[in-house]
């Protein structure tokens, strides 16, 4: 069969298979799988298979995944967020929406302890939202605040997100971490304007928070310590170049595991935190590799049939500035964000994209903060916004 018939049949394969309920990495595999035989043969498929996904996964690099996932575990259940909101409501509480502006100052300090998105609104939501629920905030401006502040642990760093594109296109991951730090800062500044503008705008009157003195203010920035810790631990041990991303995530994760131990209040129940941090390591880590894995196949196919090849070179070819070119890219993120999630949204686009942006002459470290900006907007776009559903 032809490339450009087995390209269409196998694409469509896809979407057919996902609306039906398949997994992600399921569809991606057998639709690569399926394209491979029209190209070639099933022998030649059998072949390829018997070690395919252990040269996919088996990657130094993706072992920071696991420990970055732990590390937010431990975190978590050692009650930083609770600590960190504790201190955001004390600087900005008292201004307009500024629970929720807390909420997200929140979001962006946790994002310095985990590499996820969901488990950052899960954590600053169960603290967040029952405060400002008696403050008598409007619940879309809570919820919003929350969802949209939960994105910040995919661009903050350390970012399993990050490490995902890193791995995914061989670039360096420690560039990747490091250039995730302004954008998380822009970002989180952005937000606090917006929910400023929204507040003062809002007819549903707010009980008024105390303003804290600037002695209180600066007293309580001790309870941050530990993400400030967590962060010089990691993103300094990276930019210094003293450690490996991978080394710097045992670090953290270590780190976070003593700060779990020592918590007074995680230590009547530590055996069950410890256990459902390594249960949630363990998940999220299995969904990541198995989504390479049947990304991986998929991608064999596409460059089998020569299609990232030929759609980047008419892409260069094509009468259009190479700034428009990156910008119709990325608005393919839109309609693919309202139902997958973000890391099959990068194994499915990168394959394509990738070349062709490399091949337009951008440096490849900017286009992947740009893509997981767009994979930031997927996460609270109906009607799959995971973190909506968090």
């Amino acid at each position: 069969m032809d490339y450009v018939t087995a390209t269409i049949v196998a694409t469509g394969l896809i979407f057919v298979l996902m609306a039906i309920g398949t997994p992600v990495f399921a569809a991606l595999g057998l639709s690569g799988v399926l394209g491979i035989v029209m190209i070639e043969d099933l022998d030649f498929v059998l072949n390829r298979l018997k070690s395919f996904s252990y040269h996919q996964s088996a990657s130094y690099l993706l072992t920071v995944v696991p420990l970055f996932i732990l590390m937010g575990a431990f975190a978590h259940h050692a009650g930083v967020g609770q600590r960190l909101f504790s201190v955001a409501r004390k600087w900005v509480g008292h201004w307009p929406g500024g629970l929720a502006m807390a909420s997200v100052l929140t979001s962006a300090g946790f994002a310095c302890t985990s590499g996820s998105s969901v488990a950052t609104a899960a954590t600053v939501g169960t603290v967040a939202i029952p405060e400002m629920k008696r403050a008598g905030y409007d619940a879309r401006l809570s919820a919003g605040a929350v969802a949209a502040g939960g994105v910040l642990g995919v661009l903050i760093p350390p970012s399993v997100l990050l490490i995902f594109y890193a791995a995914l296109t061989e670039v360096s991951a420690g560039k990747m971490l490091v250039a995730g730090i302004i954008p998380g800062a822009l970002t989180t500044v952005v937000f606090m304007l917006g929910i400023w503008v929204v507040a003062k705008n809002l007819s549903q009157q707010q009980l008024p928070v105390a303003r804290a003195g600037w002695k209180e203010r600066v007293l309580s920035l001790g309870d941050a310590w530990q993400v400030v810790l967590l962060f010089v631990a990691v993103l300094g041990g990276i930019y210094l170049g003293l450690v490996t991303p991978t080394e710097a995530g045992a670090i953290g994760a270590f780190a976070a595991f003593l700060m779990l131990c020592f918590s007074r209040s995680a230590r009547p129940n530590l055996r069950r935190h410890l256990y459902d941090s390594f249960r949630s390591a363990a998940t999220t880590t299995v969904m990541i590799m198995m989504t390479i894995v049947g990304a991986a196949v998929f991608s064999y196919f596409l460059s089998l049939a020569q299609v990232p090849q030929a759609i980047a070179g008419a892409v260069v070819e094509a009468p259009l500035n190479r700034w428009l070119i990156v910008g119709l890219l990325l608005l393919v993120y839109f309609p693919l964000g309202m139902f997958l999630d973000a890391f099959s949204m990068l194994v499915i686009t990168l394959p394509i994209m990738f070349p062709t942006v490399v091949s337009l002459g951008f440096d490849p470290i900017w286009f992947g903060i740009l893509a997981v900006k767009m994979c930031e907007i997927g996460l609270i776009t109906p009607p799959v916004g995971l973190n909506v559903y968090v």
